[in-house]
């Protein structure tokens, strides 16, 4: 039986080799997480097998020997009378395939970019989405590492540079919402897993390299609904890639990353199972106040769901509200979404958005903020 997966593969392999001049209007079919991540690749392209050595800055760039890859910015941001503001932008490259198209027009590339941009306004109420596709053709869509790092979807972009200290520009507008963003990196980037490498199953290459940049400061301006807020904030950037991350019968998983103040922040995610249970590879990091990352085992965490959210758009069942506990470190949160509806339904669906985190580490009080995804619910 042909899955959704096919065929909205054989769309983009039509974008990629050409056979249409535009991008088309954004498909009505869903691809699952679990579709769009499994195993069943081509075998020529590269696969996440063991730990490497990460290089910087040119793993900022583009990984073409590998399928999928992206680059995800997520930031928690305010305006000087403490509105606050949730916002993603993230783009995505997905290989059709391995070698390059034998088309000679201009307009053909093998690979595909997606990106999404979504804010949350909380006092406003209000979720805005979007989602855009583009060839790797004709300067449309992108990843580059020279003469400088800049990976982009038309006019959404992320540009300058992840080293500490220096300046990255983060753009993206649409439909008359707008954010712009000036980010500089707090750390050096964390190694997510072991050395970078983040093993998702037990099946060949199903892993990932992936590190990130928790900890950067933001400042720049939101404009929504006809008004413009000077904000700042943190962002959290996160960069992974792979062939062939999850395998059967995983179908998702939850991601969480939490600000825990002064003391650092927290990674954490969880593969799911097809029955809603838990896998066995669950992982995390904790960065320290210094930038600096440790490991965190399946067993060194406990994530409790307490409430649910049912979308009345899609009729998914999400989990909205949670109990996360590090027993050695005497950490206990709870977090809540600053909305309850921040689902994005286009052609991959997912809840992703801004959340408070309260609790304790140590006996310090936390009242923070963070960010959570939910991939693979109602698949």
């Amino acid at each position: 039986m042909r899955s959704i997966f096919s065929v909205v593969v054989t769309v983009f392999a039509l974008l990629a080799l050409g056979a249409c001049e535009r991008t088309p209007a954004p498909l009505g079919a869903k691809l699952s997480v679990a579709q769009a991540m499994g195993g069943d690749a081509d075998a020529r392209f590269a696969r996440a097998r063991e730990p490497r050595e990460l290089r910087f800055p040119d793993d900022h760039g583009p990984q073409p020997s590998f399928q999928t890859e992206w680059w995800y910015f997520t930031g928690n941001l305010a305006d000087a009378s403490g509105r606050e503001f949730g916002c993603q932008v993230t783009f995505f490259r997905r290989a059709t395939r391995v070698d390059a198209p034998q088309s000679s027009s201009a307009w053909s590339s093998r690979d595909v970019y997606m990106a999404h941009f979504a804010l949350s306004d909380v006092a406003g109420g209000k979720f805005h989405a979007f989602e855009r596709f583009e060839r790797g053709a004709l300067e449309l869509a992108g990843a580059q590492l020279e003469p400088q790092w800049r990976v982009w979807n038309r006019d959404w972009s992320a540009s300058g540079s992840l080293a500490p200290n220096e300046a990255t520009r983060l753009v993206a507008e649409e439909d008359g919402v707008r954010v712009e963003l000036e980010l500089r990196a707090l750390t050096r980037p964390v190694l997510n897993g072991e050395r970078g490498f983040s093993r998702k199953g037990d099946g060949d290459g199903a892993a990932s390299y992936y590190y990130s940049l928790p900890r950067m400061e933001a400042a720049g301006r939101i404009v929504v609904d006809g008004r413009e807020h000077q904000v700042r904030g943190r962002v959290w950037f996160d960069r992974e890639w792979s062939t062939s991350a999850l395998e059967a019968p995983q179908v998702g998983w939850d991601w969480f990353a939490l600000r825990l103040g002064d003391a650092g922040e927290l990674m954490l995610y969880s593969m799911r199972r097809s029955d809603g249970a838990r896998d066995r590879h669950a992982s995390g990091t904790w960065t320290d106040a210094r930038g600096v990352g440790t490991t965190l085992d399946a067993d060194d965490f406990e994530i409790e769901v307490l409430d649910h959210w049912t979308s009345p758009r899609t009729g998914v069942r999400y989990p909205s509200r949670w109990r996360v506990r590090v027993p050695a470190r005497e950490l206990e949160l709870e977090l809540t979404p600053l909305l309850a509806d921040q689902e994005l339904d286009h052609a991959v669906r997912y809840w992703e958005g801004a959340v408070r985190i309260e609790g304790a580490l140590r006996g310090v009080r936390i009242d923070s903020r963070g960010y959570v995804e939910l991939a693979g619910y109602g698949s």
